[in-house]
Parts: structure tokens; sequence; C-alpha cells
């Protein structure tokens, strides 16, 4: 089944494991840290049969797992967010970006 990620801008992309486990080494996760984070997140989505999934939901979820595991890990994410890509990470994921 393909599962398609709904970006910010609107546009689609096939959902891809791998692009989840970069994100999360980024953050400073280990490789193991980063493939389970990934596994659980495409395990989660195709239990739930889910065709497509926005950006910003998949950040969420990501994002959850990476602060389950390691508090610095996803301060990390936040920080780079937030300097790199000029984004409010948390504000946008709480609704008020």
């Amino acid at each position: 089944m393909v599962i398609y990620v709904i970006k910010r801008d609107g546009s689609r992309e096939e959902f891809v494991v791998e692009k989840i486990v970069v994100s999360c080494l980024k953050a400073g996760a280990t490789p193991e840290a980063a493939r389970k984070i990934a596994k659980i997140i495409e395990g989660r989505l195709l239990d739930q049969g889910v065709k497509e999934v926005s950006a910003k939901d998949l950040t969420r979820m990501v994002l959850e797992l990476l602060k389950r595991e390691n508090e610095e890990w996803y301060r990390n994410w936040i920080v780079f967010d937030a300097a790199v890509k000029r984004r409010k990470t948390e504000q946008e994921l709480a609704g008020k970006g």
C-alpha cells in the first residue's frame, strides 16, 4: 500500500521511511533509535490504513517518539527547525502558528 505525505506547500510525495530515519539522525538519535522510530510510525500508518498523512501530523508523531526516547534529541529538532528552516514547530503543532 502506498502512503502519500501532504507537504506544507500542498504538494504530495510518497512516504519514505528513510526520510524519518535521516531526520532523527540529524537530531542526534542513534541509528538504532532512528530506525525504531521510523518503523513505529510506518506501522501506525499501515495499521490505520491511511492513504495520506500531512507533514504536520507526521512531524507530530516523530517528535512524540523522539521526545520519549531522548529529550535532547527532541530539543535538537526544534532548534534546527527554528534556525535552519525558520519554523516555529512547537507553536505550529500546538495550532498557534
